[in-house]
């Protein structure tokens, strides 16, 4: 168990957190959420003891280890993967390196002798002689092929190494388990099998994410954070969600209620203080009225942008057509011949691990990038908006927001850009902050801002839900949902996928694609699928051999 006791944590006059008290209990999955800047992260940082309480103080049953998911992509790679994953159980760690110091001494004593067989015993108790086949399971349910097993961490990529971070954080089985964002650059595959670990993980989790569909599948309790203060409920993401809601209705009905009763009481002082006959009576009802408080309700701290995308003009029944289309990058074929029609009512979500592949498509159907063969053709009444993955050429100048909105604009009236910005969030002065300095989440609304103001009737995006909080991740989706022209995305959301898809197009390891016009949910449980699954993991398994 771990608990936080009257905790507070001020930054010189502000107070994030205000006397909190919460138990994270064993056998329960905690999901910590809130709107951005509502501390999410920084509480988690109190509990591992990254952070020093202001007052207060946080507790962890004695003997009991603490795991977290670490966010330094660089700090392991002087390390092997496999090495990095089992520093995740510290004192096992230390105990292997010790043992094999040991035994690769020249000079081997009594002492060290006794001293190894007291390792060895150590070792076995930790469960030490199954440590690498375990880290091995880890790994390859989070998608890392045997073969970069015993790799360099320097020599892997960014992607890699978020896996192989969150397989650290799980080995060994700890007593408690601190993860934020664990689901962030993971793909559709490796979200699943964390989710199976996660449900059947017996000890405490508490995790912060903005994937709804994760948080309802992994979650038996949520911790909602909003002004300083942590409410606790019994249930997932969906469950809180529908409990809030309900206690604030539940109090407005109350509060309406009193009030009414506070103006019949009004009414009876008014109308009878005067009258002799009834004036105790009258006193009566001005001491029950001085008894009556209505409940405080404070407007949530979470704000949601507003999304909607009006295509100008309305699309035709010619949208795209792709014949053939193959890409190599590198030696590697990442397109093999990719062919596909798009309806005027498609919203295609592009899934599966081969990210490079998405994003190369994307940037060939925008004309980034040409395709070492075959040709693809826009319909004369579409017009394309792009949401880029990499946005960093759209923000590497010193225009201010408005500035920069402006220039994409159809109507050059600061008004008219404004109106479009504080749909996004973007109110008064932070119109004239430079787009350099703005945070991720912040150029992803700017960018949404530009495909809503360009009036588009394609919508192409690449991964957009990335760096949103979950209340403009909600606001992205039901904007989708709504929009009345075709969208290509990719999202690893599952959510997201599930409920704004018609059509799933899954990118093989091989560069082939399967196209199946179906929703997320029956796509993953679709015989495809399930071939799929056993023709890639007979293939591993004979690279591996």
């Amino acid at each position: 168990m771990i608990s936080a006791n009257n905790v507070s944590l001020r930054f010189g006059k502000k107070a994030l957190f205000e006397e909190v008290n919460i138990k994270f209990t064993e056998g329960n999955c905690y999901g910590l959420i809130g709107a951005n800047g509502a501390g999410k992260s920084t509480f988690l940082k109190l509990l591992s003891g990254e952070l020093e309480t202001t007052t207060g103080d946080v507790t962890i049953t004695p003997g009991q280890r603490l795991s977290v998911l670490e966010q330094d992509h660089f700090k392991y790679d002087a390390y092997t993967v496999m090495d990095t994953v089992i520093m995740g159980n510290p004192r096992l760690y230390e105990v292997m390196k010790e043992k094999d110091a040991i035994y690769a001494k020249e000079d081997f004593t009594d002492e060290d002798g006794i001293r190894a067989s007291e390792l060895e015993a150590e070792f076995a108790e930790m469960d030490g002689w199954e440590a690498e086949s375990n880290a091995a399971n880890l790994l390859n349910g989070l998608g890392i092929e045997t073969a970069i097993h015993y790799s360099l961490m320097s020599d892997l990529t960014g992607n890699e190494k978020v896996k192989i971070l969150l397989a650290k954080a799980l080995f060994g089985n700890p007593d408690i388990l601190l993860l934020d964002e664990p689901t962030n650059h993971l793909d559709l595959d490796a979200i699943a099998w964390l989710e199976e670990f996660l449900i059947n993980f017996d000890n405490t989790v508490i995790v912060v994410s903005h994937d709804r569909y994760f948080l309802n599948k992994v979650c038996t309790h949520t911790a909602d954070i909003d002004y300083g203060k942590i409410q606790l409920y019994a249930g997932n993401y969906d469950f809180w969600y529908e409990s809030s809601q309900l206690l604030i209705k539940q109090m407005k009905e109350a509060n309406k209620k009193k009030e009414e009763k506070i103006k019949e009481l009004q009414e009876f002082i008014s109308r009878f203080s005067a009258n002799a006959s009834k004036s105790k009576q009258a006193t009566s009802r001005k001491k029950a009225l001085e008894k009556i408080e209505l409940d405080t309700i404070k407007p949530s701290s979470r704000k949601y942008p507003y999304i909607d995308f009006r295509p100008e003009r309305e699309i035709g029944n010619e949208v795209l057509s792709v014949e053939g289309i193959s890409k190599t990058i590198n030696g590697e074929k990442i397109l093999d011949n990719i062919s596909f029609i798009l309806g005027h009512d498609d919203k295609v979500a592009f899934v599966g691990g081969n990210e490079i592949a998405k994003t190369t498509l994307f940037k060939i159907l925008t004309g980034e990038m040409e395709p070492d063969e075959g040709t693809y053709k826009w319909g004369v009444t579409t017009s394309q908006a792009y949401f880029p993955k990499d946005n960093t050429k759209e923000f590497d100048n010193d225009l201010t927001i408005a500035d920069w909105l402006m220039g994409y604009s159809p109507v050059k009236d600061i008004t008219y850009v404004r109106g479009f910005l504080g749909r996004m969030l973007f109110a008064g002065e932070d119109g004239v902050k430079k787009v350099r300095v703005l945070s991720g989440g912040e150029k992803v609304r700017c960018l949404l801002s530009k495909m809503m103001i360009s009036a588009a009737n394609c919508l192409i995006l690449d991964e957009p839900t990335n760096h949103l909080d979950m209340e403009s991740i909600t606001a992205l989706n039901n904007g989708l949902i709504k929009f009345s022209g075709v969208a290509l995305f990719s999202c690893h959301d599952h959510q997201f996928v599930q409920t704004t898809a018609n059509r799933i197009m899954e990118i093989l390891p091989n560069g082939t694609m399967i196209d199946k016009i179906t929703t997320y949910d029956e796509y993953l449980e679709s015989d495809e699928m399930a071939r799929k699954r056993t023709i890639y993991s007979v293939n591993k398994n004979e690279d591996n051999e």
